[in-house]
This record gives structure tokens, C-alpha cells and sequence, in this order.
């Protein structure tokens, strides 16, 4: 039982800390060493199970041209759901709603879009075409909905003061933007597909 930690409510793993580029496993029977003893590969082989494939920590240049490929995803979405709402008021009904309104109307539908996404497959339109997967960064599952909300929520303030959380990464151990370190989730990268 080494890894884990009796608590009041159950069994808990210990949070696994990333190297960066280290090797890990999906759906996340992760390791400390990714190469295991051929004792223990031979006992997963004959319970038959399947040797999932293997992921490592997302790159900082990937990482910042999917934010770059994201951003220009996002004026599509708000230009539907912003833009077109905010001219049919303003032409057809004379309303103007006042600016905090609209402020709280983006922070809510930018939202609903990232969360969405990262609950429905830990990826959304850029980090599927970058091959990049949000994930707990303490078992590499797929994030829940309580660490989408914080990171979504502490991603605005990470980009929006200067890019203070995204400069972040150039000191950080792993690697990783303030607003994953905090809201304990991480960006992996995946194995590219496999031509046939």
C-alpha cells in the first residue's frame, strides 16, 4: 500500500509531482519511474490488461499556440453569442445594458465554453488540434468540475495582470502556468495517432 495516506473518509493517493517531460500513463495508473521491473510487467500481462499509451507534460511553446489558436476560436463564440444578442437589443429594442452586464455575459459564456469542454473530454477545438489534455494533477484523471471551475476562474486574472500567471511558467519546476499549479491540474501532451 506505499503511496497511500489513510484519512477520515477513505483511501487518498498522494499527489504525484510532475517532471517535466517525465512519462506518464492516460486514464492514469501513473508511476514515479515510468520504466517498471519486468516482475511487474509480466504480472499486468497476465491479468490481461491493457498497456494504455503513454503522455508527458505539455511543452510551454505548445501550450502558448493553443492559447494563441484558442483566442481566435473565441471571437467566433462571442460573436455568436455576444455580439449578435447586443445588436438585436440595441437595434430592435433601443436597450443598452450597462457594461458590467457585459462584462459578466462574456466571463459567463467564455466560461460555459472552456468548462464544457474540459468536462466533456479534458480538451477543447485548440488542445485537440495541439494534442493537449487537461488533467488532476494528483492522479492525471480527468479534471473535476470543482478544478475546472478554479481554474477557469483563476486563468482571468493569470492572463489579465500582464500575463503574470503564463510568466509564471519560466520559473516554475514543472513548468506549468499559476493558474494550473493553484487549481491542481496540469496540461499533458498525447501520443499522436497511429497511421495505419
Amino acid at each position: 500500500m506505499a503511496g497511500l495516506v489513510k484519512a477520515d473518509k477513505g483511501l487518498f493517493r498522494r499527489p504525484y509531482r510532475f517532471a517535466h517531460r517525465s512519462t506518464l500513463r492516460t486514464s492514469f495508473s501513473m508511476k514515479r519511474n515510468p520504466e517498471r521491473p519486468a516482475a511487474a510487467k509480466a504480472s499486468t500481462a497476465s491479468a490481461g490488461a491493457v498497456e494504455r499509451p503513454r503522455v508527458e507534460l505539455a511543452g510551454l511553446r505548445r501550450r502558448l499556440a493553443s492559447m494563441l489558436y484558442e483566442s481566435m476560436l473565441l471571437l467566433g463564440v462571442l460573436a455568436l453569442t455576444f455580439l449578435v444578442p447586443y445588436l438585436m437589443l440595441g437595434v430592435g429594442l433601443q436597450i443598452a445594458p450597462p457594461g458590467w452586464f457585459a462584462w459578466l455575459h462574456i466571463f459567463v459564456v467564455v466560461g460555459a465554453y472552456f468548462i464544457w469542454y474540459w468536462r466533456r473530454g479534458g480538451q477543447t477545438l485548440a488542445m485537440q488540434t495541439w494534442r493537449l489534455k487537461i488533467v488532476d494533477a494528483t492522479d492525471g484523471r480527468a479534471a473535476s468540475l470543482r478544478r475546472s471551475l478554479l481554474r477557469y476562474v483563476l486563468a482571468w486574472p493569470s492572463v489579465l495582470l500582464c500575463g503574470f500567471g503564463l510568466l509564471w511558467a519560466l520559473v516554475d519546476r514543472d513548468r506549468q502556468f499559476l493558474h494550473d499549479r493553484l487549481a491542481g491540474t496540469c496540461i499533458v501532451l498525447l501520443p499522436a495517432p497511429r497511421k495505419s
